[in-house]
């Protein structure tokens, strides 16, 4: 594989991750709008993932015999990072409950901006604000939040009917989108999500100097997910009946959150964190709004307004603007690496003339 080619994993990554995410949400949100109880969906979602993942730290701790030792201040990072996620997902399941899974997506894009802020002040980003490669991910990432906020605030006219019913029919959606109440409070919930995940992005960078063993790292996270949600819902939940899992759009919620959203996104992310860093991960949020569109479209029956589509145009220009930034930051690192190593050979070679001229003799 060449070097474009590996350089271009992690850009593919994170749009894979991105698309799982936003598909999950969709799924999660047929589950919940057919009465399938959240913290259900949470622990049995975490518990699948941890059972999945089981076999990883044996594997390869008898593969690998340069696999750093775990110590206990590295468990209690796992922890600290497993009580992040966890608290992550309950501001999104309560906050989406108690307001709208649309408010939902658009706190979702505030992710860039706390990610962004965060690295800076604990001095993981370095930003230049006269290089063009600054300007362009500062301007990209405002247009992609507003172009996120234009598709859930703006719809204008219907473009475009959907083809079809969908598939499930939400018999709650209607009470989770005119409940007006609450609205303040998952407002508040989601921008807490959204926090949260900037935390989570800059926590597992940390973790991962000490301890770069991914698999391994969502093993512990996902465990100790686990016993968090598994503490919650069994002292929430006290109706036996809705722990008895049905053949229904709920159980492939948790099969889907588990295995694809749980395991393969998980770990796919936080491998093209360990590559490029939480900055550069997190700016690819605002595209969770395009493929929520596309994805409502065909599987909600959600009809495609103007304003998304003006809306998604806008974020795909601001993340190609933030992208350019990004590779163009990079390549200035690699000139003035090639500079300074040009200046080094140059100013060995004014030293040393004497063995230059016995060189160039023999």
């Amino acid at each position: 594989m060449d070097g474009r080619a590996r350089d271009s994993l992690p850009f593919v990554g994170m749009i894979t991750v991105v698309l799982v995410q936003t598909s999950n949400m969709v799924v999660t949100k047929m589950a919940m709008s057919n009465g399938n109880n959240k913290y259900i969906l949470v622990f049995y979602s975490n518990a699948l993932s941890s059972l999945v993942l089981l076999p990883c730290p044996f594997i390869i701790s008898r593969r690998s015999g340069s696999c750093p030792p775990l110590t206990f201040s590295v468990l209690r990072k796992m922890f600290l990072i497993a009580l992040i996620g966890f608290a992550c997902q309950m501001c999104e399941y309560v906050g989406m409950e108690q307001s709208s899974p649309v408010l939902g997506m658009a706190m979702m894009n505030l992710i860039p901006a706390f990610t962004f802020i965060l690295a800076i002040i604990l001095r993981m980003e370095k930003v230049n604000w006269k290089s063009s490669s600054s300007q362009a991910k500062l301007v990209g990432t405002i247009a992609s939040i507003l172009g996120a906020f234009v598709v859930t605030l703006y719809k204008g006219p219907p473009i475009l009917l959907p083809p079809s019913p969908p598939l499930v029919q939400p018999r709650h959606l209607l009470f989770l989108l005119s409940r007006q109440s609450n609205w303040i409070l998952g407002g508040f919930l989601l921008v807490a999500e959204a926090f949260l995940i900037s935390l989570w992005y800059i926590g597992q960078a940390f973790i991962l100097k000490d301890y770069p063993v991914v698999l391994n790292l969502m093993f512990y996270s996902t465990f100790f997910s686990t016993i968090l949600s598994g503490l919650l819902s069994f002292i929430i939940v006290r109706e036996p009946q809705l722990w008895i899992l049905k053949v229904n759009v709920g159980l492939v919620a948790i099969l889907y959150s588990a295995m694809v959203a749980g395991v393969f996104r998980a770990t796919l992310c936080v491998w093209c964190l360990k590559k490029t860093g939480p900055v550069y991960v997190s700016m690819f949020k605002p595209l969770g709004v395009i493929f929520a569109v596309g994805l409502g479209f065909i599987f909600l029956g959600e009809m495609l307004y103007l304003g998304s589509l003006i809306g998604a145009t806008v974020i795909v220009i601001g993340f190609y603007g933030v992208v350019w930034g990004k590779s163009k930051e990079e390549e200035d690192k690699t000139i003035e690496g090639s500079s300074r190593v040009g200046e080094g050979l140059a100013s060995s070679g004014d030293t040393i003339p004497l063995l230059q001229s016995k060189a160039s003799s023999v």
